[in-house]
């Protein structure tokens, strides 16, 4: 077993989520979402509950404290565009995850880390969506990478996330806000699946 105590939080929470981002990783590739542009569609409306669920972490005041330029990493309104390019408005049935003036920092770290690293196998989608005809303009928005590249995106943010000062308490909330996180986009997964 690996001795996480003198890892940085980001290796901590991707660590402590392995198992369930596995799971997920694996339901989301079985589902074959990338090889049609129904299945697509699909990936696109489970990604939209997803960026719902958290959308008032990104213009929570303390949250953007605490994560420089994060309000610049908020994919929402691109789903939503890319969604309106495929001819798809969602009803939603659940309440997002978070609301706004309702947010524990330590629980949202957690919730933020997977959403933030979701941008790093966004590369790897974005290929297999322009092969449904799909582009950063026009499908395929929320896929795009950052300015300045993903993994830089991503540096950026785990530098900003291992920086911030949390006691014991609040570091286990990081860990069950990851896990509950990547349990939550399981749920949408296997109701976009059904």
């Amino acid at each position: 077993m690996t001795d996480v105590t003198n890892l940085p939080r980001s290796q901590r929470l991707k660590q402590a989520t392995r198992e369930v981002h596995d799971g997920l990783d694996r339901s989301i590739m079985d589902a074959g979402l990338f090889e049609s542009l129904a299945g697509y569609v699909r990936f696109v409306a489970m990604q939209r509950r997803f960026h719902r669920d958290i959308d008032a972490l990104y213009a929570d005041p303390g949250m953007r404290a605490l994560l420089p330029g994060l309000a610049d990493r908020r994919r929402l309104p691109l789903i939503e565009a890319d969604l309106a390019d495929l001819g798809l408005g969602e009803a939603e049935a659940d309440a997002p995850a978070f609301a706004a003036g309702e947010v524990d920092p330590a629980t949202a770290l957690g919730w933020l880390y997977v959403a933030e690293g979701s941008n790093m196998g966004a590369a790897l989608l974005r290929k297999a969506a322009a092969k449904l005809g799909l582009s950063d303009t026009h499908g395929a928005r929320h896929l795009a990478p950052a300015p300045e590249g993903p993994a830089a995106q991503w540096r950026s943010f785990t530098a900003s996330l291992d920086a911030i000062p949390l006691d014991e308490a609040a570091e286990a909330r990081a860990v069950e806000g990851a896990r509950a996180a990547f349990a939550r986009v399981q749920r949408h997964a296997d109701s976009v699946l059904a």
